[in-house]
């Protein structure tokens, strides 16, 4: 069973959450209300997957994302918020969260993208996709990271599939590899792309063409 830590400052949707995720045999194993309260839970319930808000009192998503990353902690973060809003999309992403969610997903979506994140995948809404490119676009210049390395046949087929939120084991079945194959092409993926993680490398891919 996938566990789970949910941090929202609300605690009726703390209980809510809870209800539903119990619902869909995901286990719920801890709580916290603030980003400093969610690091002492983080690091005691030691989840698969963090649930998180990012607009809270005191100490809010992003702290605790790059205070998670300080301490080393890579449990995957999957953020859950009202908040549809580019540049905190783009702040949460490049502050370490593997995902982003609006809370009006269904269970389905919810519990699919949890599992997902604990199985090593990334997701992210596809209705911020578009505009979160745009956001890219707009933004500092990329000429000053290093252009992209160009991928192979078979990286371009697992960049695909890390893309539409796939875990290494899933990606292993789908193109008939061994587990720890696809660990090492999705390390040369990142080391081509110049990117520190999965969610990055997609960013970088969709940014420079190389997914569409």
């Amino acid at each position: 069973m996938t566990r789970v830590v949910v941090v929202d400052d609300q605690t009726l949707v703390r209980q809510g959450i809870r209800s539903l995720l119990e619902v869909a045999e995901v286990e719920v194993v801890g709580e916290a209300d603030d980003g400093q309260a969610a690091l002492d839970v983080i690091a005691a319930a030691r989840p698969d997957v963090v649930l998180l808000d990012l607009r809270m009192p005191r100490y809010d998503g992003i702290w605790a994302l790059g205070r998670l990353r300080e301490r080393g902690i890579e449990t995957p973060v999957l953020v859950l918020t009202t908040f549809n809003d580019d540049d905190l999309v783009l702040k949460a992403l490049r502050a370490g969260a593997r995902g982003y969610l609006l809370k009006d997903v269904t269970v389905e979506q919810l519990t699919g993208a949890v599992r997902a994140l604990a199985g090593g995948g990334t997701l992210i809404a596809p209705s911020i996709t578009d505009r979160l490119l745009r956001a890219i676009r707009s933004g500092p210049s990329p000429a000053a990271a290093a252009p992209a390395q160009e991928l192979t046949e078979r990286e371009l087929e697992v960049m695909r599939l890390v893309a539409e939120g796939y875990s290494n084991r899933e990606i292993a079945g789908a193109l008939f590899l061994a587990e720890g194959t696809v660990k090492n092409y999705v390390s040369t993926i990142l080391l081509k792309l110049d990117a520190r993680d999965r969610t990055n490398a997609v960013l970088r891919a969709l940014h420079e063409g190389i997914l569409r």
